[in-house]
């Protein structure tokens, strides 16, 4: 088992808001769009540096996303931001009308994601966002596992054409991949190569993985791990690479059971070679109040679930 470590925790929403200041240096038709929660978005330099490339639209999603889409046809290239709730299910009808269907050019950079919102309750956390913008034709969904990988996603987008969906979060977490990275859309990353279980993580999870790896090589087992960050495009190749050789999986995402990651590699498994399969996920039920760390506990998205449900696949093959 790879050895990952750590020197620093930061939240995600943080590399979010570092990547729109390189942009803001880097590319001139970066444009930032707030529906009232800059602070929480970390787009403060971004501002400072760019007071002319940044509109604030109050709490107006809706017409958020309108001016969004309107300003691509100028060739600009607009970040609209709020937190994840707000900027799917809020203005699912926008975004499918005047941004998918149309192909234009806007990103969607969604923070306070899942439960990991903690404390602000079910009203404010949502669990069904990559389910429903995965199935936006021509959306990309990207869902980046630490502030290093956010930053990155972050910078990467700006040079793809057509709308994306990124996804981030409000907790404190490891900072454990790198600086210098370089992200490439729909390329998995290999955190770990095994040969007994595939463990496929996305987002806050892939930390958790890693240290159910740690826990399962202890016992003996050789899980791999793979980082799955591109949601859609998914990335086949490596997904069946993979299974080929351990003949098993565990999906592991802090989002509802039905509609997310572990539907979109179920697909792939039955079309092209099926095998046991495990999720690890909100099993179809809203969130509540309370820490981070709680409802990551109560809701079964630990590395002690991770655990068992590799041993539980392993046992079904």
């Amino acid at each position: 088992m790879k050895k990952y470590t750590f020197t620093e925790k930061k939240d995600t929403r943080s590399g979010f808001g570092a990547g729109m200041h390189e942009l803001g240096k880097s590319n001139p038709n970066v444009v930032a769009l707030c529906a009232d929660l800059v602070g929480s978005l970390k787009l403060d330099p971004f501002i400072k540096e760019n007071p002319d490339r940044f509109i604030q639209c109050g709490i107006s999603e809706a017409n958020m996303i309108g001016v969004s889409a309107g300003l691509t046809i100028g060739g600009k290239i607009p970040f609209a931001t709020t937190f994840a709730n707000f900027a799917t299910g809020r203005v699912y009808d926008q975004i499918r009308q005047s941004v998918a269907y149309s192909g234009k050019n806007v990103k969607i950079c969604a923070s306070h994601a899942g439960l990991t919102l903690g404390e602000d309750g079910a009203t404010h956390q949502i669990l069904e966002d990559i389910g429903m913008m995965k199935m936006l034709p021509g959306m990309t969904v990207i869902n980046p596992c630490d502030y290093n990988q956010t930053k990155a996603a972050t910078i990467a987008i700006a040079d793809y054409e057509g709308p994306v969906y990124l996804r981030f979060g409000r907790p404190v977490i490891p900072v454990f991949t790198d600086a210098d990275q370089k992200f490439e859309i729909g390329k998995a990353w290999m955190v770990n190569e095994g040969t007994d279980v595939t463990i496929i993580a996305t987002g806050h999870m892939v930390w958790e993985a890693i240290q159910a790896g740690e826990t399962l090589a202890a016992e003996g087992i050789n899980a791999e791990i793979i980082n799955i960050h591109t949601i859609k495009p998914l990335d086949d190749e490596a997904i069946l690479k993979s299974i080929a050789k351990t003949r098993c999986v565990v999906t592991a995402e802090e989002h509802n059971r039905i509609g997310g990651l572990g539907d979109s590699v179920a697909q792939l498994i039955v079309k092209h070679d099926l095998v046991p399969q495990e999720y690890i996920a909100v099993d179809d039920s809203f969130g509540e109040s309370g820490t981070p760390a709680q409802l990551m506990e109560k809701y079964g998205l630990s590395a002690v679930n991770i655990v068992e449900a590799a041993k539980k696949v392993m046992s079904r093959k």
